[in-house]
């Protein structure tokens, strides 16, 4: 289905009957990364899955963006489709979007599942800096020796980039805007029962940012699912499931 938000188009779905679980996914990624978890879920749960602006089937916003706006973003697709209330599973960069929303639209979420959730700083290590300087040295170029200057700022680009980075196109500044956000502050106000879970091998979001979350986080719980990744929930999907349901049927205090 279509609905048009602030004049961007944007694809969702509906499937199933019984408490409302809305799925947010991660960066490059669309309602079809979801569609096993769909498929199990909406035999027990009415399950909301949409494309970010931006993504999949979703028209893309004709300036960039930064998590604030996919947040309030999504405060208005839930308020237009009517879901005043939902248990909430985000993973990657739909986590950004989800602790945002949970703290500055706490009512509107009952329970919060951060799946491999973005939101935390990464330590950083020479290379980061090196990469910092070499972008710097491209701006530089650009700015004062014309198309020369732009092109060695491409090459430059190219070479030191991130493939999500590489693969943004379009996307490319709200890209950088998203990642150079830092959430830890906002975590401490999270008043959600939320649980974390991670897979033990993932590189993109490594584990210790679960922890600071599980720290953070007041009412929270922490999940590590062995021989797993960024992908945890496909990795190891049926374990993933049923820890899920059983946080889902867990009555709240």
């Amino acid at each position: 289905m279509l609905i048009k938000i602030d004049a961007i188009n944007i694809y969702y779905e509906i499937s199933g009957q019984g408490n409302m679980v809305l799925l947010l996914h991660g960066w490059g990624a669309e309602t079809s990364s979801f569609r096993p978890l769909i498929d199990l879920l909406q035999k027990s749960y009415k399950v909301i899955a949409l494309d970010f602006p931006g993504f999949g089937k979703s028209e893309t916003p004709r300036t960039s963006w930064d998590v604030e706006n996919y947040s309030t973003f999504l405060s208005k697709f839930m308020e237009q489709i009517h879901l005043t209330k939902a248990d909430v599973i985000a993973h990657s960069f739909g986590g950004r979007v989800a602790i945002k929303l949970a703290v500055e639209k706490p009512e509107m979420i009952n329970k919060l599942i951060l799946v491999n959730s973005a939101g935390i700083k990464p330590r950083r290590k020479f290379k980061y800096y090196f990469k910092t300087f070499l972008a710097k040295t491209g701006k530089m170029a650009s700015k004062f020796l014309g198309e020369p200057g732009n092109k060695f700022k491409k090459m430059i680009y190219e070479h030191i980039g991130s493939k999500d980075f590489q693969n943004a196109g379009p996307m490319r500044n709200t890209f950088i805007k998203i990642i150079n956000e830092d959430l830890q502050p906002l975590l401490k106000s999270i008043i959600a029962p939320t649980l974390l879970i991670w897979g033990e091998n993932d590189k993109e979001t490594p584990v210790y940012m679960a922890k600071i979350m599980e720290k953070e986080i007041k009412d929270s719980g922490l999940v590590i699912l062995k021989n797993a990744g960024h992908y945890s929930y496909l990795d190891q999907f049926h374990q993933f499931c049923t820890i899920v349901n059983n946080f889902l049927q867990t009555k709240i205090k």
